[in-house]
């Protein structure tokens, strides 16, 4: 007997275990690592979007799903934390001449990016993305 099957009608994985085929709730295919940003929106998934959330986990998806929510978040907060820098005139000069108030500035700077990140990407619904 072969030890990974896949039920093309409906797409799923199984496994051979013992005598018995289990289907695979978690992808064997992709292990990614999920950063902040992925387990942020993980839980506001398991909390609002259960039904969503559930269904990626039964079909292999949720990790991957949760690994591009990651990588688009951060990208995301990069690109805004140095444009807002660039814009409030936040500079390495600043740091070397007044090391507390460059502090102030990166730390305003960085809410200001989480805030948006949070509200653009981690805290909406899977439903309203793919519109």
């Amino acid at each position: 007997m072969k030890k990974y099957i896949t039920n093309e009608k409906i797409g799923m994985d199984y496994t051979l275990v013992g005598e018995i085929y289990l289907p695979n709730i978690i992808s064997i295919k992709t292990k990614y690592e999920i950063g902040i940003w992925g387990n942020r929106h993980k839980n506001y998934l398991k909390e609002f979007h259960k039904s969503f959330y559930y269904s990626l986990l039964a079909e292999g998806n949720l990790n991957s799903y949760l690994h591009e929510i990651d990588v688009k978040a951060t990208e995301m907060y990069d690109r805004l934390v140095k444009q807002l820098a660039e814009k409030q005139g936040v500079t390495e000069e600043l740091k070397v001449s007044n090391q507390m108030l460059w502090v102030q500035k990166m730390n305003n700077i960085c809410n200001q990016a989480r805030e948006i990140v949070n509200a653009e990407i981690i805290y909406v619904s899977p439903f309203k993305k793919a519109q």
